[in-house]
């Protein structure tokens, strides 16, 4: 009788980071449910809760590189433990808050810093890691973790705050990440399979020692000053500053009033939002898998282009149906950058320094989202409309298109990797 295929423990390694992903970006998301909340309660204008806001979206970018190589070299099991405790620990302590310079602590700094480590930078890291094939469905599933993870999370919020108050809403979402999430992470997470004494899914050949892969990653890490000496890191680094531009910044930021000055209600604009984030997965994981069947230029040059498109039809939107016409069709290519994006770095340059690169690409992306978000308003102020900007926006995604199909996919290697049998053996 033919033994039954076991499921790898690839797949369920990374079912334990995608699960910490969703708490991730879903608690770094909920800040906004509690404004109103910490308004009544305390005084504080809607410019100093901003204030905090805007602090976090800047510390997650800032912390990207730094994450990156700390799982590169530490392992991203590590980070992510730690990364939990502190997303943890900032959100408790949020349902304390006194002073305006508590929630600038606690949102703004510790939040911040705890959902940086459980972002993509470190996804990249496990997927790259643990997987040899299939690499872009996995990254794309990971990165679907955190589009439900604003999905999930936000509404458990808003419920939350309206039966028991905004501090019993962050206190038991933070209680709540402890008892289910941290237990699964600091059961399932592991760094290599080599650990486990496995291949990466989809590998061949011999399994390698601890000892043999430990080689082989301080022999096969390429370092930022050696891959900012290459094309393809600038065109990477390009392609995901207008994917910041051109999302984050541009339409998250600003789309709710751009509808609601078109004679759109909010309730149809928060339902376009809806359809546009539940599309967000459904995009993501489907780019991962085009990437692996069909590479990975062309599939994010197509979304880049699509893009563009999609911005310049805002323009002409005339009713409901074509609003969430335009929500599905742009949430499909909003976030399916992000796995050709990924597994093109891990691919070049080797899945032993993905996490680091990736932070670097990651912070351009937010550089890029506050370009867009703060050319938008001026833009706005100096014309009455937003048209010209999302007209900009749409002439950077076909330049980023272009950009994208630049790319060469060829592995690039700083020093040369021994063979696993020539490994020096451990002392």
């Amino acid at each position: 009788m033919p033994t039954a295929r076991r499921l790898h423990p690839a797949w369920v390694v990374l079912l334990a980071v995608t699960l910490c992903l969703v708490a991730g970006s879903g608690l770094r998301a909920v800040f906004g449910v509690y404004i109103k909340p910490m308004e009544a309660e305390f005084g504080w204008s809607r410019g100093a809760l901003s204030g905090a806001a805007a602090l976090s979206l800047l510390l997650l970018g800032a912390a990207g590189p730094l994450v990156g190589r700390l799982a590169d070299r530490w392992g991203p099991r590590r980070v992510i433990l730690g990364a939990l405790v502190l997303l943890g620990t900032g959100t408790v302590a949020s349902a304390y808050v006194q002073a305006l310079w508590h929630v600038y602590v606690t949102s703004g700094l510790i939040i911040a810093l705890g959902a940086g480590g459980l972002a993509m930078t470190t996804a990249s890291t496990v997927a790259a890691r643990w997987f040899e094939s299939r690499r872009g469905l996995a990254i794309g599933i990971a990165a679907g973790g955190m589009s439900a993870g604003q999905l999930i999370v936000i509404p458990l919020a808003a419920a939350l705050t309206y039966s028991i108050g905004w501090r019993g809403s962050f206190f038991w979402l933070g209680i709540g990440l402890f008892v289910l999430v941290f237990p699964v992470a600091l059961a399932l997470l592991a760094n290599n399979p080599e650990d486990r004494g496995l291949r990466p899914y989809g590998a061949t050949g011999p399994v390698q020692t601890a000892a043999q892969a430990a080689a082989a990653q301080a022999a096969g890490r390429v370092s930022l000053t050696e891959a900012a000496q290459t094309v393809p890191f600038w065109l990477l680094m390009g392609t995901f500053f207008v994917c910041g531009y051109t999302s984050n910044g541009m339409v998250l930021t600003h789309f709710m009033p751009h509808a609601l000055e078109h004679n759109f209600t909010a309730m149809q604009a928060s339902t376009a939002l809806g359809v546009m984030g539940a599309m967000n997965m459904v995009g993501t994981i489907g780019s991962g898998w085009v990437c692996d069947r069909f590479g990975r230029r062309g599939p994010l040059a197509t979304y880049y282009f699509v893009r563009g498109l999609s911005l310049l039809f805002l323009l002409y939107v005339w009713d409901v149906p074509s609003l969430h016409l335009w929500a599905a069709l742009f949430g499909l290519n909003y976030i399916s950058t992000v796995p050709p994006t990924t597994t093109l770095t891990a691919n070049i340059y080797g899945r032993y320094s993905v996490g680091e690169l990736s932070g670097w690409i990651f912070f351009s992306h937010q550089v890029g989202a506050a370009l867009g978000a703060a050319l938008a308003g001026w833009i706005f102020e100096w014309t009455g409309s937003y048209a010209s900007a999302f007209v900009s926006a749409a002439l950077m995604a076909f330049l980023a298109a272009g950009l994208a199909l630049m790319i060469r996919e060829a592995p690039i290697s700083a020093r040369p990797v021994a063979p696993a049998a020539s490994a020096p053996a451990t002392p």
